[in-house]
């Protein structure tokens, strides 16, 4: 009897929990950040925007960050979130899969597309993308735009494999692999220098730790224009909370503080609207490389 009855106030207090309006303490608004930088660096500077989304907003929000790129997909399928921020391949999967759908898309250097970039250790011999053809290699992750696919798609174009294959799941874990010849060279993100000649590459993230990584890694290759990367609304989210994450995020964004976080978050300096056909070409490229995205998710 005692039993039934504690059961039965379980089951009640679970449903209160679960029927609680979505942006309230028993139910927040989940957000979720694509883990491409070390995630004590996204969790430090993502503070602050979280206390301006709630001062601005009236919701509640809770952040997560996942270990590796589907992970930030499949939580789009079991629910744990409602806004992500993610990588332009992940946003295709998790569009495909679970209908959600990107409403902005972040800009770095005035741009809203970026580039993938083959690069190689000085001393490894490699000139070329046909001499990479058997050399050890490391990618960011199997969903990376600019750290695996589009890189693999000029290396099939030129009919050429690595001779071993590694996932680093970091730009920068990429660069360092390199640096320190655990491998022949890699694939991580590409963006132009400044107008002063510095570099902004995924090399730029390791230069404090190794002040020389640009006479010891060179760029072998540059792929096309990718879509920057989206954020991301779970399919049915009320539009209210869409409206409001959205003005919120433009307005936090538009000052000094918010555009020093993001930029040390993801080098992000603003966003634009954006829509799903707006990733059409990058659907294009996975189709060129048939490559397997159910098998990615699994």
């Amino acid at each position: 009897m005692l039993k039934a009855l504690a059961l039965s106030l379980l089951l009640v207090l679970t449903a209160c929990q679960n029927e609680a309006p979505l942006g309230t303490k028993d139910n927040p608004v989940k957000l979720y950040f694509t883990p491409s930088v070390d995630a004590d660096t996204i969790s430090s500077n993502s503070k602050e925007f979280i206390n301006f989304l709630e001062k601005e907003t009236g919701l509640i929000f809770k952040t997560g960050i996942p270990t590796n790129y589907v992970a930030v997909v499949e939580a789009f399928g079991s629910l744990r979130a409602d806004i992500g921020v993610m990588n332009s391949f992940g946003y295709l999967m998790a569009n495909e899969k679970y209908g959600a759908s990107a409403k902005l898309r972040v800009l770095r250097y005035g741009h809203d597309y970026y580039q993938g970039q083959i690069l190689a250790h000085v001393d490894s011999g490699i000139k070329s993308v046909e001499d990479l053809d058997g050399k050890k290699m490391a990618f960011v992750d199997p969903s990376s735009t600019s750290g695996y696919m589009f890189p693999l798609k000029i290396m099939k174009e030129a009919n050429v494999s690595p001779g071993n294959m590694t996932f680093a799941n970091k730009h920068d874990n990429v660069i360092i692999m390199i640096y320190q010849k655990q491998v022949d060279a890699g694939a991580t993100y590409y963006s132009a220098p400044s107008e002063d000649g510095s570099i902004r590459d995924a090399r730029s993230r390791v230069k404090t730790q190794f002040p020389d990584v640009e006479d010891k890694i060179k760029i072998v290759a540059i792929t096309d224009k990718i879509p920057n990367d989206p954020f991301v609304f779970r399919k049915d989210l009320p539009k209210d909370i869409v409206d409001k994450f959205t003005k919120a995020l433009k307005k936090f964004i538009a000052t000094e503080q918010g555009r020093d976080i993001f930029k040390r978050i993801y080098s992000v300096e603003g966003v634009v609207d954006t829509s799903d056909k707006d990733y059409d070409s990058l659907r294009e490229m996975v189709k060129a490389i048939n490559l397997d995205t159910e098998k990615l998710v699994r």
